[in-house]
């Protein structure tokens, strides 16, 4: 139990620092950038994490039961060129929007099925199934790309809300943003998702289902995949095979940045969605400064370097002054 609570002090320790970080840099980036406050710049960075975000909430309860998907932005790919392939041989964009999701469900539920029922491990699976479903949607659309979109979709990925810097996708990133976090929260599902990451065996012992509740974590996480598909389709008005390419990297530093930890067990919503804002303001101070496209890439690993190291050393640093006042 002492562990336990020990565990879950931490998330709130790295939370405070992450969103100190974060008006660190807003601070920062809005006194030495001109533009960087202003509402077409804030809708950029809004609208640019829009599929880091909806693929976040999901793989978030992935990690934290210790699992990974490195198949997400395949998955964004195959369903956006499934929804681009059946609109342009005629169905109905609704029903391409339908195709697109379930796409993205069925593959996020093959990667549970292979990892859980077959035992293989989650890095590997996905690994193969990254390059599986980025082969198929090149067997779908090869070179060829589907921009011919309804306006009204096309301007929902991009538009803003009138002269707001609200785009038209942020309410469903709010929606989906509050049940996820409702879920992992204050729910016995939530509750279980930690259990599990923190020990699976326990978590049997407890008779908790492992099997089946990383199957519906993995098919929740190819389900949210789809929905980015058809975001990122309608946002750049395209549907081609290579839609999507290295967002996996940008999702899961995102997340471990927001205080989820890598060996499972320990995370918050809100935390997430802080490393997410994060990233993506840091991005964006990054291009208005005109750093070129290599160092900002060079950021993104450092980032990711520092959200696996830093809630460690966290844990660490607090272990260590436990440790003093029981001595003293």
């Amino acid at each position: 139990m002492s562990k336990f609570l020990k565990l879950s002090s931490i998330p709130r320790s790295w939370d405070t620092a992450i969103l100190g970080l974060l008006a660190m840099v807003l601070i920062l980036a809005s006194t030495t950038t001109e533009g960087f406050l202003t509402s077409l710049n804030i809708s950029y960075i809004f609208s640019n994490t829009s599929e880091i975000t909806i693929m976040a909430f999901a793989m978030t309860f992935l990690i934290i039961t210790g699992e990974i998907d490195l198949s997400i932005a395949s998955i964004l790919a195959l369903g956006s060129s499934m929804l681009g392939w059946s609109y342009q041989k005629g169905a109905p964009i609704w029903l391409a929007i339908i195709i697109c999701l379930v796409v993205g469900t069925v593959c996020g539920f093959i990667n549970g099925f292979l990892v859980t029922k077959v035992g293989l491990g989650s890095l590997a699976v996905t690994i193969g199934t990254l390059a599986l479903y980025r082969g198929i949607a090149n067997g779908i659309l090869g070179e060829n790309t589907v921009n011919e979109f309804p306006e009204a979709y096309t301007s929902f990925g991009f538009d803003t809300f009138g002269t707001s810097f609200m785009p038209k996708t942020l309410p469903l990133i709010i929606f989906f943003g509050l049940i996820f976090g409702f879920l992992l929260h204050r729910t016995p599902f939530g509750r279980r998702t930690l259990a599990i990451g923190q020990s699976p065996e326990a978590a049997r012992f407890a008779g908790i289902n492992v099997v089946r509740h990383k199957i519906i974590v993995f098919t929740f996480t190819g389900f949210m995949s789809g929905v980015a598909g058809v975001i990122y389709t309608f946002r750049f008005s395209t549907a081609q095979a290579d839609n999507g390419v290295g967002l996996e990297l940008l999702v899961i530093s995102a997340i471990l940045l927001g205080g989820v930890s890598i060996f499972g067990g320990v995370g918050t919503m809100w935390g997430v969605v802080a490393g997410v804002l994060l990233a993506g303001a840091v991005e964006s101070w990054l291009t208005l400064r005109e750093i070129n496209a290599q160092w900002r890439t060079i950021v993104t690993g450092i980032l990711l370097l520092i959200s696996v190291a830093a809630p460690v050393l966290v844990q660490k640093n607090k272990a260590r002054r436990e440790r003093k006042a029981l001595k003293s």
